[in-house]
């Protein structure tokens, strides 16, 4: 049996952490011969609700599930930690600008940072989701100067699956056919899910769709822009949870793992100035990923209309970044 590996989740008593904790212990993130201990955080009111949570994992039974530790310190949650996954943060209120929002969690991950830079594992993998996810991932990883960046990436695969499932859905074929998919930019409303470059059986998919641009434009592209609105206005005024626990579980799993062959994902990384995407941001890009690091796939033909929407995503990451360089220092 396999040492086991300990496993951060800050959030872990919210809606998200419900879906995911499960699946992990259940070995769907990390692999069914993987043991590991769950190192849980929320914040000192939401203590109460790990009783629940901890004795229906109990009732499970999972045979990987060595110890579970619950705690409001994230010098225990992080303490040793293999990966983290950032999940808790103030969710967006009525009224609620995307600069306020910043304003209010910039702090949490910046605390976070330094934490995790102070006590967790030097190879840890941390994934952000906790909204804006870009540039909390950018917060987290400036205040963690002795840990790699490339150990750092933001959530975009809820995003890439979102696309996935629409196109799928379009040309009536499992989402297991389509490869290629990208989402670049930040996770918000100014991503552009691209379909440029993604295949159906080797074959392009704009080829498939030569009568439907319209549908690309006007249906596509705004309907994986706007799904975060559209289900918390679905699931009155909750926001997803089994799908973006799901994302998680992808991003980690093909980060670890890998990418199936001749298939991409999209991860929001560090920029690497490819795509006239200065260094300096955290950006969404498609990339492969290979015995636990990713690379960007480089040198993909843009045309300028797409290029122009790209530069939009990264726009406003400038403009996220501007207002919370303070939490730099």
């Amino acid at each position: 049996m396999k040492p086991p590996i300990r496993i951060a989740v800050t959030g872990a008593t919210g809606q998200i952490g419900y879906s995911l904790l499960y699946r992990i212990a259940a070995g769907d993130m990390f692999g069914h011969d993987q043991p590991i201990i769950l190192q849980l955080h929320d914040i000192t009111e939401a203590q109460s609700f790990f009783k629940g949570i901890i004795m229906e994992l109990d009732d499970c039974a999972f045979p990987l599930l060595n110890q579970v530790i619950t705690t409001d310190n994230l010098e225990v949650a992080f303490g040793d930690a293999d990966f983290a996954l950032l999940v808790g943060a103030r969710p967006r209120g009525e009224k609620m600008e995307r600069k306020d929002l910043l304003a209010a969690n910039g702090p949490i991950f910046r605390q976070q940072g330094k934490t995790l830079n102070s006590v967790a594992k030097r190879n840890i993998k941390v994934l952000v989701v906790g909204n804006p996810a870009n540039t909390n991932a950018f917060i987290t990883l400036k205040n963690a100067p002795d840990l790699d960046p490339r150990n750092f990436s933001a959530m975009l695969r809820l995003d890439h699956n979102r696309a996935l499932s629409q196109v799928a859905q379009k040309i009536n074929v499992p989402v297991s056919k389509i490869n290629k998919m990208i989402v670049w930019g930040n996770h918000s409303n100014t991503q552009f899910p691209d379909l440029s470059h993604a295949t159906v059986e080797n074959q392009k998919i704009l080829e498939l769709m030569t009568q439907d641009s319209d549908w690309i434009n006007d249906t596509f592209i705004p309907t994986v822009q706007n799904r975060g609105s559209a289900i918390i206005a679905a699931r009155q005024g909750k926001s997803s949870a089994a799908s973006a626990a799901n994302a998680i579980i992808n991003h980690m799993r093909d980060w670890v793992f890998g990418t199936r062959e001749n298939d991409w994902v999209s991860m929001g990384v560090l920029s690497t100035g490819c795509y006239d995407i200065p260094t300096g941001v955290i950006y969404s890009f498609p990339v492969t990923c290979k015995n636990g690091q990713y690379q960007i796939v480089e040198d993909l033909k843009i045309t300028p209309s797409d290029h122009q929407r790209m530069q939009q995503s990264y726009q406003e990451l400038l403009t996220e970044q501007e207002a919370i360089k303070s939490l730099f220092n």
